[in-house]
């Protein structure tokens, strides 16, 4: 049985549901995933706030909470930052962001974006992270990027999981105490009827 359906509504950038069946727990979870914005500057301090030590260690390389000029990047106010959460109930209880490397391409001739992602304590394994980062993965195509990098530190096992479940093709490298994560994406016009597909499948 599929553990994750993700609804999307032309990711155009306008938001989108998904659901995750629990297979264990035996029920649905409904979030809404969409663009982050300056209205959410407190909601984001909040759930950043929120998060373990552990969670924030995972997502930063260290146990910090971001600051104000922090949390506006986190939003996208900085103009150079693409970012996105998953809200349950008005609450944040997902963030993502890609940043694009600067105008410039990588050596192997593709046009690159950094992702990094967290989740609530609570909801971490149930999908969430994924869909997250298929969002902006969708955003990413969408600007002509070809290829996505991430930097996980060794014990984040669930985020390498995932990478492993859903990008099996990646290439994964060690850089001084981290794991440069990279991700070749298909050109947007190399995927033809796929490219806004309206209901995307993942097995979980």
């Amino acid at each position: 049985m599929l553990s994750l359906v993700d609804r999307l509504s032309n990711l155009g950038h306008a938001g989108f549901m998904f659901r995750t069946q629990m297979e264990r727990a035996g029920r649905c979870v409904l979030a809404a995933i969409r663009p982050a914005r300056a209205a959410d500057l407190a909601a984001l301090g909040d759930f950043f706030a929120g998060l373990s030590a552990q969670s924030r260690y995972l997502r930063f390389f260290a146990p910090v909470t971001p600051g104000p000029d922090l949390l506006r990047r986190l939003s996208g106010g900085d103009g150079h930052t693409d970012a996105v959460v998953a809200v349950r109930g008005g609450v944040i209880i997902g963030h993502a962001m890609a940043a694009d490397q600067a105008g410039t391409q990588s050596d192997r001739g593709a046009r690159t974006t950094d992702i990094g992602v967290v989740v609530a304590d609570a909801w971490q394994g149930r999908g969430i992270g994924a869909a997250l980062v298929r969002a902006l993965i969708t955003g990413a195509q969408a600007r002509g990027v070809t290829e996505v990098t991430m930097d996980v530190l060794p014990g984040n096992q669930r985020m390498l999981a995932m990478i492993r479940s859903h990008w099996p093709a990646a290439s994964i490298s060690r850089s001084d105490d981290h794991l440069s994560i990279v991700v070749r994406l298909p050109r947007r016009e190399q995927q033809g009827a796929q490219a806004r597909p309206a209901a995307v499948a993942y097995a979980g």
